[in-house]
């Protein structure tokens, strides 16, 4: 639905193209579209801001932090163009709480609290359950999750576990990164890269990518998406309070509520194939040519099978045996 009058309007999609949101406000809040043509707000971060993590993961909304002209920012952006309106609402809410504070970091921090708030209203109920691919996607990272829990142990285990915070790596272990996909078993072999940044090298580190075969059971096979999430949370039932304390704020980072009832659909885990990213491994390269950004691409099993490696491999590295 076109909304006449918007904030975005006018806005170039695709360009380094964004407005002010209030030329006389005290923080660099701005109107951007991406080049999907989704509207955004992006609030540009002061030099040295630490990050807040987790950040809130809402369905129809992508929050992260991304490199601007400038520096950093924290962007909102709406994957659901149908929801302009509501999001128009939460955005000038956000700009209203960060425009409250009396310096950059305080704003920053109002305007995640504020989101978060938001994150909180609209959760609950039928209609914000996890996605088909959303739930696939994160049986497999809780798989992996779990495998990391009896390699390093819990606390580290968490620490690690960086994909509900919206990073570009689903795990970063000390010197040694893995990204997750979990896909169809009998879908074609694929599998889809959501940014420039996921497979891009990280100076000091080995970057391996795991694939995941998880597909949909047939009751009493599988388990549910519940299952699978309180299979994982009892690795950190007799681990310290912080350890758990950090699962609890990941699992919901990641959208996934117990009050919400999955019962509908049961998962399993078939094969699992291993590989690392270097050199020829095919991929977009980065950094990008100047002013493309947000890329998404997918890329064929088949032309990473030289790259596979066995399990015995990607464990030797994080252990740092």
């Amino acid at each position: 639905m076109t909304i006449s009058n918007s904030p975005w309007d006018d806005l170039v999609p695709g360009v380094i193209d964004a407005r002010r949101v209030d030329s006389a406000g005290k923080w660099d809040f701005f109107w951007w579209i991406s080049d999907r043509a989704e509207p955004a707000l992006i609030l540009r971060l002061s030099a040295g801001s630490t990050e807040i993590a987790p950040l809130p993961k809402m369905r129809s909304l992508d929050i992260r932090y991304r490199d601007v002209p400038g520096g950093r920012a924290l962007v909102i952006l709406l994957r659901e163009p149908e929801q302009q309106e509501l999001f128009e609402t939460l955005c000038k809410d956000v700009v209203k709480a960060g425009e409250a504070a009396s310096s950059a970091d305080d704003a920053h921090a109002r305007s995640t609290r504020r989101t978060l708030r938001w994150h909180h209203l609209l959760r609950g109920g039928r209609f914000d359950l996890l996605s088909i691919e959303e739930q696939r996607g994160l049986v497999g990272e809780l798989h992996f999750l779990s495998h990391l829990c009896d390699l390093i142990g819990p606390r580290a285990a968490i620490e690690a576990w960086k994909g509900p915070e919206g990073s570009a790596k689903d795990f970063e272990i000390d010197r040694c990164l893995v990204e997750i996909k979990a896909r169809r078993g009998a879908a074609r072999p694929h599998v889809q890269i959501s940014s420039e940044d996921q497979l891009a090298d990280v100076v000091g580190t080995r970057l391996f990518l795991n694939v995941y075969d998880v597909d949909a059971a047939i009751k009493p096979a599988g388990m549910t998406l519940t299952d699978h999430v309180r299979a994982a949370e009892a690795r950190f039932s007799d681990a310290d309070m912080t350890a758990f304390g950090m699962w609890e704020a990941a699992i919901e980072a990641a959208g996934f509520d117990f009050e919400d009832d999955y019962s509908e659909r049961r998962w399993t885990i078939g094969r699992i194939q291993q590989f690392e990213v270097v050199d020829a491994f095919p991929r977009v390269a980065v950094p990008l040519p100047s002013g493309v950004g947000s890329v998404r691409y997918s890329i064929a099993l088949d032309a990473c099978q030289p790259f596979r490696v066995e399990a015995a491999v990607l464990d030797t590295v994080i252990r740092g045996d």
